[in-house]
């Protein structure tokens, strides 16, 4: 086995960070509970006045927001972490890991949408940067509710 800077093991499949201050940033991203996105979407969702949701429920993908009566689930994407056309860049440093790892995380999504939507539920992905948008999010969300009820009447 290599043990070189940027070697990459089984247990620890990340190379080696470049620089101590870009890892310890890393290292403050939280899947859950992150302010830039899923507050933010919590703190529209109660200033409209939408009710009926639950943060994390326990399905394909962990949705970060679920209307389960209406079936619907909703992604949050961060742009970076799932590799936004819009406004992705990808790092220059340790460009091939990153490459893989947001390979990884769209072909993950695309399972977990699948599976979702195999068990009756309407997904809905929202974009990081589409949150700065003013009622965007809440629009989308608003038309994934009305749809649901219309199937099951």
């Amino acid at each position: 086995m290599c043990s070189g800077k940027n070697a990459m093991t089984k247990r620890n499949p990340s190379p080696a960070p470049v620089d101590p201050k870009r890892s310890a940033n890393m290292a403050r991203v939280r899947s859950k509970g992150n302010r830039s996105t899923e507050l933010d979407m919590v703190r529209r969702l109660r200033a409209a006045r939408l009710t009926g949701w639950r943060r994390h429920l326990r399905l394909p993908g962990t949705p970060d927001l679920a209307f389960p009566k209406a079936k619907v689930a909703v992604f949050l994407d961060g742009c970076f972490w799932h590799g936004c056309p819009k406004c992705y860049r990808a790092p220059k440093h340790n460009a091939e890991f990153w490459k893989q790892k947001v390979e990884r995380n769209r072909k993950r999504d695309k399972a977990a949408d699948s599976q979702l939507r195999a068990m009756g539920w309407n997904v809905v992905r929202v974009w990081e940067h589409s949150l700065r948008t003013p009622n965007i999010a809440e629009q989308r969300l608003r038309r994934a509710l009305e749809r649901a009820a219309d199937a099951k009447q």
